[in-house]
């Protein structure tokens, strides 16, 4: 084994012994010039945007009796423990902290931070996971309780999504022009889709390396074209299927070289068609062609802005905006596609 990565995988198995304890997020680093990839004086293409750790960093102030509860009580910062999973829409983002046992909603258009740890009668206990739904709903899956809920953007339960059969849900991604939801169980190892109604229309894969077959599938992604793209963890690669679950493609080999995987994790595809895959161990976003190119990485492992400490989920938004859980820094870190990679 590589030495990063024996290095990497050692400190992931101290991380999760001590993961209980909860600390405020490291204050932020004034940046002396822009972070951006690749390094000068070749052509930037990706850029770092800002980090958000807190309502603060999301523009969103305390309102009036917020900050007379502070004077009068002490002051109670929020703040993200472990986010795993990120989506957005629009003035709306979306985290999944199974550190806090909760999904935040920043409202931004509202000024509103909601943190839900409650949905129904049902106590969130490890919401890994969310995405994007009908209108300004979100999707959040819960590997503990078996369980994905649709929520709305004020925070309320609208209805549970999708559990039957599920043995550890750990994805979700929504398909708008079919009204369908994929769900990845990781423990099942296959790929389960669910119709409006919360009814399991279809279910695809068994443990195995073969074709449309999983290990520990961990994080999916609609490419703008409708194919659904699965994290196909243990096996280290990445599996494409049409709506229907037949296999379309796959990339990706374990090892410790650029285009290489050892800890994949989020996925996610840009404007352009390019693939997105965040690897946890490397504390990286690695970037290919479709046919699996590598094109350019970009982050390393630190605490600064740009780097990454174990990160998790990825999510693009329709204006190339790119949104990176990094877990362990307690934060998701926005980044600019200034051009893409050809």
């Amino acid at each position: 084994m590589h030495p990063r990565v024996r290095a990497v995988s050692a400190l992931t198995l101290l991380l999760v012994a001590g993961a209980c304890g909860v600390r405020p997020p490291a204050p932020p680093v004034p940046l002396a010039e822009p972070v951006v990839w690749p390094k000068p004086p070749a052509e930037a293409r990706v850029r770092y945007v800002r980090s958000v750790s807190g309502p603060q960093d999301a523009g969103i102030q305390k309102s009036f009796f917020g900050r007379l509860t502070d004077t009068l009580f002490g002051k109670s910062d929020e703040f993200l423990v472990r986010p795993t999973g990120v989506a957005g829409r629009e003035d709306l983002l979306y985290v999944a902290d199974p550190g806090a046992q909760a999904l935040w909603i920043f409202d931004l258009a509202n000024q509103k931070l909601t943190k839900v740890g409650r949905l129904g009668g049902i106590m969130l206990a490890s919401p890994v996971a969310v995405a994007g739904g009908p209108a300004d709903t979100v999707f959040v899956a819960d590997s503990w309780v078996k369980k994905v809920f649709l929520v709305n953007r004020e925070g309320k339960l609208l209805r549970t999504a999708a559990e039957t059969g599920l043995e550890r849900p750990a994805a979700v991604a929504y398909d708008e022009g079919s009204n369908r939801l994929y769900v990845a169980d990781s423990a099942g190892h296959r790929v389960a889709a669910y119709g409006p109604d919360g009814t399991l229309l279809l279910s695809w894969g068994k443990r195995g390396i073969g074709d449309g077959e999983f290990n520990y599938p961990t994080h999916l992604a609609l490419d703008r074209s409708g194919n659904l793209v699965v994290t196909d963890a243990l096996n280290f690669r990445v599996q494409a299927f049409d709506r229907e679950g037949r296999f379309l493609w796959k990339m990706g080999r374990h090892g410790d070289g650029s285009g290489d995987f050892a800890g994949p994790k989020g996925v996610a595809t840009d404007s352009r068609g390019h693939l997105y895959v965040v690897d946890a161990l490397f504390d990286t976003v690695q970037i290919f062609q479709r046919g699996g190119a590598f094109l350019l990485g970009f982050g390393e492992r630190g605490v600064h802005p740009g780097q990454f400490w174990l990160p998790g989920g990825i999510f693009i938004s329709g204006q190339d905006k790119i949104y990176v859980a990094d877990s362990f820094n307690q934060r998701v870190q926005v980044f600019d596609i200034l051009r893409g990679p050809e």
